[in-house]
């Protein structure tokens, strides 16, 4: 079904709707003729910039408030067709020494839109979750983790045929909020090396794009419990350093040769590779052209209706892949126009 069609006259709700991906999700939907689109953030400023982007569109409503607070979650949600939640603590190191808030927005704020969602007999609710909740090293990745789990066994609870559950697991963003391409980019014009955590590491890189048809695709095929994993170019951060050095250099008039790369090893909770998909997941997945679909158990007897063949065996990993080219990398920058 096209997009257009699916969300014409719907009224939507973006929980964390001021994010990167966010802002990036609003423009797009506001093009299928939505009935409302509510921007539900605590970030008061973001939502004033937005105001200002979106002037002259009566179908966009800004409400400030935060995903714990479930009464005033309640209230934005009163009358919504389809939830989509990004709202999340995911700075790695912020949530290892701040644990229980990570708890508190990832986990019983998913709880929150969960009920929330039940009570006001949504259409749809789909969950943006992380690499990071794969065979989780750290604290981010665990809460994701447990709200991806929420979120399936909401669809298997849920007493009725709506909402519909389903969750998407993003890798890296490049160009969110708190990329390391900007920061890199600023070091190489003050002339500073440039730090990187560990020159080895390798990462599933997706484009701001990429993640919002991943997003919007998922809401359309899901079928309940499901969690969409799109298939995304691995990068080595080595690579991307080098590209990110030649393209400022050139820009900055700095001298190449004058930046170095400085290791600063992995931060806590931190890994050399991530997982989109472990192999015991993939015993329950079903593999569409550009992404996987993990169901969960309580569907599982339904998955050769689903019309598209099985995954294959095996982990979903960056570690010991092919990475991308640094050809390849500068396309990909290129076209988030981010160099």
């Amino acid at each position: 079904m096209e997009c257009k069609k699916f969300f014409k006259d719907k009224n939507i709700l973006i929980v964390g709707g001021t994010g990167s991906i966010g802002q990036a999700l609003v423009k797009q939907i506001v093009n299928y003729e939505p009935k409302v689109i509510r921007v539900f953030s605590r970030d008061e400023y973001k939502q004033f910039v937005m105001q200002d982007e979106f002037r002259g569109l009566d179908n966009i409503r800004f409400l400030l408030g935060d995903v714990r607070d479930k009464d005033r979650l309640e209230r934005a949600m009163h009358k919504i067709d389809m939830v989509f939640d990004l709202a999340a603590l995911k700075h790695v190191p912020a949530c290892e020494y701040n644990p229980f808030e990570a708890v508190k927005t990832n986990v019983m704020g998913t709880q929150n839109i969960i009920e929330c969602a039940i009570e006001n007999r949504v259409e749809r609710v789909i969950y943006t979750s992380s690499d990071k909740a794969v065979s989780p090293t750290n604290t981010m990745g665990a809460t994701k983790l447990l709200a991806e789990r929420l979120i399936s066994a909401a669809d298997y609870a849920k007493g009725g045929k709506t909402p519909i559950f389903a969750s998407v697991r993003f890798g890296n963003v490049i160009g969110s909020r708190g990329s390391v391409i900007p920061l890199w980019q600023s070091q190489i014009r003050q002339g500073k090396d440039i730090t990187v955590t560990d020159q080895e590491m390798t990462r599933f890189m997706m484009s701001i794009k990429e993640a919002v048809q991943l997003v919007l695709e998922a809401c359309k095929l899901a079928r309940g419990g499901e969690v969409f994993v799109l298939k995304m170019p691995i990068i080595k951060l080595g690579d991307l350093a080098k590209v990110i050095i030649e393209d400022e250099c050139a820009k900055s008039g700095v001298p190449a040769e004058s930046i170095k790369v400085t290791n600063i090893g992995l931060r806590p909770g931190e890994k050399m590779y991530e997982e989109l998909m472990t192999a015991q997941e993939s015993l329950n997945a079903i593999e569409y052209d550009d992404m996987f679909a993990i169901l969960p158990h309580h569907k599982m007897s339904e998955i050769n209706n689903y019309g598209v063949k099985l995954a294959e065996f095996g982990e979903y990993s960056s570690h010991g892949q092919t990475s991308v080219s640094e050809d390849e990398i500068k396309a990909i920058l290129k076209e988030s126009m981010l160099i």
